[in-house]
């Protein structure tokens, strides 16, 4: 297989429909998670129009207003121009919420139950979840997400903190990177599309975006040949759950490592941690990270998968892509007595029963420092254990 290749990711901003769901449904488990750490939360949310739908499962002891809830949501999005139509004070709320499956909640809980093999808590669901690690960028990420990711954020400063007023917060990015000898050289093309005020000129818009790429992305990889591909449909004004509808979990791929590295299909926002969809993911990526930090290998893949209602994984398996130190069955033995992969001692290593789930949100779950599975500190520990 060569080496030589052109890869692209993609990301979207906070104002993408199915990102404003993932928000809104984040916001609904952190303010469960708030007054009950307890809380069991599988939040779904539906926007379209000017309307949204929540539906799921929540058991808590919480007490919630949740029109407030999601109103605020959509604020801090930025959803309040006069001419929204998604509009934080003017949406229609439906609430179909009930409360967790008794069949589920036995097998997640840390108690005995009729058919039950063990009174440990068990795996919210079964399901197979993958952690990636790679030396391409500082936060140990693949290039081209990080890139994309990078536009979107800077995008989003220029229209709330600079308050460049024909912004709107819909949005999307993508960056095409060309590898030699497995080695990213150059960027070939830059898309953005930005959801703006009616009437301002595309040529502005242009030039404004071509600003912030060349601001952001690292300027040896930027060349003559490069392309910029800027609002290409000519104008997009209509964005935004108003232009297309918007549902939880339908951005995984944004969320994670960009198309480079596998996904287990799981998705994250909504999720309490006992959700091994998202709690595993997490520890999967906190694994391969320290592994990679601790120069183990140049890259990391590593799989897990559970069955519900069972306290340990099914199977774990690394793949270093034969640039570990070592053999990938040594890593491994060293990742499985650093790292207890019981659901239930995830949930402790990382302390994730608390309300942090806001903040991973938008341009994607890893590489925020502020987040546990982010932490390098196992890095010696994992060497001292080979």
């Amino acid at each position: 297989m060569s080496n030589n290749f052109i890869f692209s990711s993609e990301s979207v901003g906070e104002g993408h429909p199915d990102k404003v769901a993932d928000y809104i449904s984040d916001s609904v488990l952190d303010a469960c998670l708030t007054q009950d750490p307890n809380s069991r939360v599988a939040c779904e949310t539906l926007v379209k129009s000017n309307c949204v739908v929540l539906a799921g499962e929540i058991s808590t002891n919480a007490k919630l207003n949740y029109e407030e809830i999601v109103r605020q949501a959509i604020r801090e999005i930025g959803y309040t121009n006069d001419d929204d139509v998604f509009h934080a004070d003017k949406v229609f709320i439906s609430n179909i919420l009930t409360a967790q499956s008794s069949d589920i909640a036995q097998g997640v809980d840390a108690a005995e139950a009729t058919g039950k093999k063990t009174a440990e808590q068990g795996a919210g669901d079964q399901g197979i979840m993958f952690g990636y690690a790679c030396n391409q960028t500082p936060e140990l990420m693949p290039a081209a997400i990080m890139y994309a990711h990078r536009l979107l954020r800077e995008i989003a400063y220029q229209r709330k903190q600079l308050i460049v007023d024909w912004l709107r917060p819909d949005v999307k990015s993508q960056v095409a990177l060309e590898y030699v000898d497995g080695k990213p050289v150059a960027i070939k093309n830059v898309v953005i599309s930005t959801q703006h005020a009616e009437g301002k000129p595309h040529a502005e818009i242009e030039a404004f975006c071509k600003e912030i790429a060349r601001k952001v992305l690292p300027a040896e990889l930027l060349t003559d040949q490069t392309e910029y591909l800027i609002n290409p449909t000519g104008n997009f004004v209509i964005g935004g759950p108003q232009g297309d509808a918007g549902l939880t979990g339908r951005k995984i791929i944004v969320d994670t490592y960009g198309g480079w590295a596998r996904h287990g299909g799981g998705a994250f926002s909504g999720k309490d941690p006992s959700k091994v969809d998202r709690s595993a993911a997490y520890f999967t990526r906190w694994v391969a990270k320290n592994i990679v930090a601790a120069g183990l290998a140049d890259a990391c893949e590593l799989q897990v998968a559970y069955a519900i209602g069972h306290p340990y994984p099914t199977s774990v398996h690394i793949d270093t892509f034969g640039t570990g130190i070592v053999s990938d069955a040594q890593i491994a033995a060293a990742a499985q007595k650093v790292f207890s992969f019981k659901p239930a001692d995830i949930v402790t290593q990382l302390d994730l029963l608390r309300p942090i789930y806001r903040e991973s949100t938008h341009y994607g779950h890893f590489a925020k420092d502020n987040l546990p599975w982010e932490s390098t500190a196992k890095a010696d520990e994992l060497k001292a254990a080979l």
